[in-house]
C-alpha cells in the first residue's frame, strides 16, 4: 500500500545530528503514516532517543529536514512550538511537577498553553486519568504514587493535549519489573485506540504485540525496518541478529 502525503504525519529527510564531533545521527529518512505504531530498538548509544528527540526539536539537528502534519520544523520558534503542542512525549523520568497535584499536572499545559478554560481542562485531566486506570490517584502528589503509576500520570498529561502522536522513550526503563506491565497495558490500549506512536523500548513482547514496524539502528543509522513478523523470525542484518540473539535470551 503506497502512502499518499495526506497520509504521513511525521517525515524526516536527510537527517543529520552532530553532539560537537560525535555524529550521533547519520542520514536518517523516515516516513511515519496516520495510525501506524513504530518501535524503534538498537543497542545503546545508536541514536534511537535522538531521533525521536529531534522530531519535536529538544534536539536541533544539523542537517535535513523534518515535518510534522505540514510544520516544517525549522529553528523558527513558531514551527516548534506547534509541533510541541501536537505531538506528546513521554520520558524515561517521569518529569512531574512534585508541588503539584496529579489533576494539576494534567491540567497545566493545556490551560497554559491552549488557553483552555479550568472546568473543561479538569474534566479532561479526569477523563484520561480514568483512561489510564489511576482515576483514583487525582488528588494525590507524585511522590506518593508508584513509579508505575506516576509513569501512567505522565502518559495521561501527554494525552490532555490531544496530541495528534505520542513519543515514548523507553517509558519502563526506570520501572521496577512488576511495575513494567501496568504502563505497557496503557500503551497497548493507546495502541489500540489508533493513536499514531513512536516508542524507543527493549520491550520485544510490547513490540511483537503493537508494533506495525520495528526499526533497528545502529551507530546513528537505521539498518532495518521491517514488520515485527519478519523482524523477529528472520532479522536480515547482523547486527540485528546479534541484538535479538543477546536481548530475548536475556
Amino acid at each position: 500500500m503506497t502512502a499518499t502525503s495526506a497520509d504521513i504525519l511525521i517525515r524526516m529527510d536527510n537527517v543529520e545530528k552532530y553532539y560537537g564531533s560525535f555524529h550521533a545521527l547519520k542520514n536518517v529518512n523516515l516516513t511515519v503514516q496516520r495510525g501506524e505504531k513504530i518501535v524503534l530498538c538498537g543497542p545503546s548509544g545508536s541514536g534511537k532517543s535522538t531521533l525521536i528527540r529531534c522530531i519535536n526539536h529538544l534536539e536541533p539537528i544539523k542537517s535535513g529536514r523534518i515535518v510534522v502534519d505540514g510544520t516544517e520544523l525549522s529553528d523558527g520558534q513558531k514551527s516548534i512550538d506547534i509541533v510541541r503542542r501536537e505531538v506528546g512525549m513521554v520520558f524515561q523520568q517521569f518529569n512531574l511537577f512534585p508541588h503539584m497535584t496529579v489533576l494539576e499536572n494534567c491540567m497545566l499545559a493545556p490551560m497554559r498553553v491552549r488557553g483552555v478554560k479550568r472546568e473543561e481542562a479538569e474534566a479532561t485531566a479526569r477523563r484520561f486519568l480514568e483512561r489510564v486506570r489511576i482515576g483514583n490517584q487525582a488528588d494525590k502528589y507524585p511522590a506518593q504514587l508508584s513509579g508505575g503509576q506516576q509513569q501512567r500520570v505522565a502518559i495521561a498529561r501527554a494525552l490532555c493535549m490531544e496530541p495528534i502522536a505520542m513519543l515514548f522513550d523507553e517509558p519502563t526503563s526506570a520501572l521496577d519489573p512488576e511495575m513494567v506491565k501496568e504502563v505497557l497495558d496503557t500503551m497497548v490500549g493507546l495502541a489500540r485506540d489508533g493513536m499514531t506512536m513512536i516508542c524507543v523500548t527493549h520491550e520485544m513482547g510490547f513490540a511483537r504485540q503493537v508494533a506495525d514496524r520495528v526499526i533497528f539502528m545502529a551507530d546513528g543509522e537505521i539498518i532495518e525496518e521491517n514488520t515485527p513478523e519478519a523482524f523477529f523470525q528472520a532479522p536480515r542484518h547482523e547486527r540485528a541478529r546479534a541484538f535479538l540473539g543477546e536481548i530475548l535470551h536475556h
